[in-house]
């Protein structure tokens, strides 16, 4: 049976349970940065390209440390998993303390996003708004830091939920908030993409209180010992460092590529910059609730690997893929059957010239967007396995070769060569497709199966 709900340790009901809160949880966030673009482009193209370039370069500067902690989920749930539940709070507090060190560095760095937009040449009807909103988003990188810490530390130990009714929280917020303070509704001046992102930061904000009052509780702080996790503790620490780092590295320079790959198509003409954010706003909302497949799997697989049974954690990998493809046959259906519908959600509120080139741009672009959607699921359930077991220094060097592999193509294919949009995004799908066919080689070797990252002698230090 294609789909069979197994249950068991490592099964579809087990992943089930830990996914879809995080899938509801991911979505959400995907949901804020979705409405954003989509109020603002009632205003017209160029804000709403504005502010996925200044969105973009403001996680661009966050991403490492984003990276470094995430982590934290599969160090959580190992030691979870090896009985060692005092050590799960030890582990989210390093992680903070990564988190604080980090928000001075950003800002300090804040200028090298400004300067790369210049660079890159963005139109000059958008860089301004671009500009406008990355100096306002990026002095709330602390708090996305922080909700990743604790979103991982409660997703190592199994409470997705948690971290789902936070996501919900935020995302209510944030979109109450974009209304009205883009279009100035109850009072409010109009602030356009301003108004964006501040909604951004409070909507991030509030879900972070939610969590902490939920981390801070008399539940968790009896059952996990979080009075004396409040310590520096550099065995903890160098596993979050040699392990994190790695997806750390990672996730900063693909996503420097992923954003010079968006900055090239935005320069490209503003045909080509709204096509491109518009197919990158669906592609986006397609596939992070893939991310909380991979965060479930992540989960599972470094618990199961934390309490020394690698057959479930391959049982749970499997699981994962079953989970993530189900999903994915909808995507599916809907990019091959409705992408010209998809694409004019997007309509300004005036009548544009400019959209109507767009329309048939981005319609192709997401139809081929549909070639990879079943490949992203499958990606994601082994990145998550390999991350789970440790096995993060292979899964950084297959990935940023990869995408600054990426970034050369698009750009010779655009401004070298000067051919369609279309014909670069083609590019960029089939280079992906042999990028997860060598993930998939590495899975199958086994060899993440032989990693060990807490010992099951490792003694819990109170």
């Amino acid at each position: 049976m294609f789909f069979s709900p197994k249950t068991g340790k490592g099964g579809v009901a087990e992943m089930l349970s830990i996914a879809l809160p995080m899938i509801v949880s991911t979505s959400c966030d995907g949901i804020m940065t979705f409405t954003d673009r989509l109020f603002l482009s009632r205003i017209g193209p160029e804000q709403m390209n504005a502010a996925m370039g200044g969105g973009v370069a403001m996680q661009m500067m966050m991403f490492f440390f984003i990276g470094l902690t995430g982590y934290t989920t599969a160090l959580v749930a190992q030691y979870f998993g090896a009985r060692q539940k005092n050590m799960t709070t030890v582990a989210a507090f390093q992680a903070m303390i990564i988190a604080v060190i980090a928000y001075p560095v950003i800002l300090i760095c804040k200028p090298l996003g400004l300067a790369f937009f210049d660079f890159m040449q963005i139109p000059e009807g958008q860089i301004v708004y671009q500009k406008a909103y990355y100096n306002i988003v990026i002095y709330g990188v602390v708090i996305g830091i922080l909700r990743n810490v604790l979103s991982c530390y409660f997703s190592g130990i199994g409470k997705t939920r948690i971290v789902m009714i936070a996501s919900l929280f935020a995302m209510i917020v944030n979109v109450a908030l974009d209304y009205i303070l883009i279009f100035g509704k109850l009072g409010f001046p109009a602030m356009g993409i301003e108004g964006a992102a501040i909604a951004t930061i409070v909507g991030g904000f509030c879900g972070l209180v939610l969590m902490t009052f939920v981390y801070f509780g008399k539940h968790n702080r009896d059952k996990f010992n979080v009075r004396d996790s409040f310590r520096f503790d550099w065995n903890v620490m160098r596993k979050l460092l040699h392990f994190g780092y790695p997806a750390g590295l990672e996730l900063f320079l693909n996503f420097l590529a992923f954003t010079s790959m968006i900055f090239i198509f935005h320069s490209h003409g503003m045909v080509s910059a709204t096509a491109s954010t518009i197919m990158f706003n669906w592609d986006l909302v397609s596939f992070i609730p893939l991310l909380g497949i991979e965060i479930a799997v992540t989960s599972l697989v470094g618990r199961y690997m934390g309490a020394g049974t690698p057959e479930t954690a391959h049982h749970a990998a499997m699981s994962g893929i079953k989970t993530g493809i189900f999903y994915s046959m909808v995507i599916l259906i809907l990019f091959l059957l409705v992408p010209e519908y998809l694409v004019k959600v997007f309509h300004p509120k005036n009548e544009s010239a400019l959209f109507d080139q767009v329309v048939p741009v981005a319609t192709a672009m997401i139809r081929i967007a549909s070639l990879y959607v079943l490949a992203e699921a499958v990606m994601v359930a082994i990145v998550g396995a390999l991350r789970g077991a440790g096995d993060t220094h292979f899964t950084m060097m297959i990935s940023v070769a990869a995408h600054w592999s990426f970034v050369p193509i698009v750009y010779f294919m655009l401004k070298v060569w000067n051919m369609s949009a279309v014909a670069a995004w083609l590019g960029l799908v089939i280079m992906f497709l042999l990028f997860c066919g060598v993930l998939i080689l590495r899975y199958r070797s086994g060899k993440w199966q032989t990693i060990r990252v807490v010992g099951s002698r490792e003694k819990e230090r109170v």
